[in-house]
């Protein structure tokens, strides 16, 4: 195949559930090792429960409940929850070139979030002073990223269908009462999985990409 043509290309992998430490551990690999020929990827998956704490950890309220571990890892933001129930999509794109910047790549997470849930009668929005995706101030979705040169990876968590409880033994995104909610609460008869698919699908236009190819393993 023409390397310019893998340039163009999107390959989508679909995870189910998944451990978050091996599966932030295969980000990083293949971030560090992809060349300038290495396609873009999007992954998708659900993580048994666990808190991760990204590089702004100064004033972060430790969770009040020990029976959920809790990862460091070099995302930015603060505390956030993973949970089944909840789609989390990696964002591994080389940004140089594809000719955007990071604010348009948050941008695009952002939209595709409040396209699916608009597509159901729902608004909801963007805080600049929030990085997120917010229902009536409850905040349905979360963001974070890491560069490394140029190439990102780490991305967006969509709370679907999920037992929300465990973000009350913490500041979520490091705001101290901010009220969570999920699609579940807000639309009826929408599935996790089909919610899911639909992320991935405004996602991938958001982006521009036409040529995707679906796999199912690492």
């Amino acid at each position: 195949m023409h390397p310019e043509r893998t340039n163009q290309r999107l390959v989508i992998r679909t995870l189910g559930r998944t451990d978050y430490l091996p599966t932030w551990q295969a980000m990083r690999v293949y971030t560090q090792s992809r060349t300038e020929h290495s396609a873009d990827e999007l992954w998708l998956t659900e993580h048994a429960p666990v808190y991760t704490l990204g590089l702004n950890r100064k004033e972060v309220r430790p969770p009040s409940r020990s029976d959920i571990p809790l990862i460091e890892v070099d995302r930015g933001g603060k505390i956030t929850y993973h949970g089944p129930g909840q789609a989390v999509i990696y964002v591994l794109i080389d940004l140089k070139r594809r000719g955007i910047s990071v604010r348009s790549l948050v941008s695009a997470m952002e939209n595709a979030i409040i396209a699916l849930l608009a597509d159901s009668g729902i608004h909801a929005e963007a805080r600049t002073d929030a990085p997120g995706v917010y229902v009536h101030s409850a905040k349905i979705a979360s963001l974070g990223l890491r560069l490394k040169n140029q190439r990102s990876y780490h991305g967006l968590a969509l709370n679907i269908d999920m037992d929300l409880a465990p973000f009350l033994a913490i500041d979520p995104c490091g705001y101290r009462g901010l009220q969570v909610t999920q699609v579940r609460d807000l639309v009826i008869g929408l599935t996790p999985e089909t919610a899911a698919q639909k992320l991935l699908d405004k996602l991938t236009s958001q982006l521009g990409y036409t040529d995707c190819l679906t796999e199912n393993t690492l």
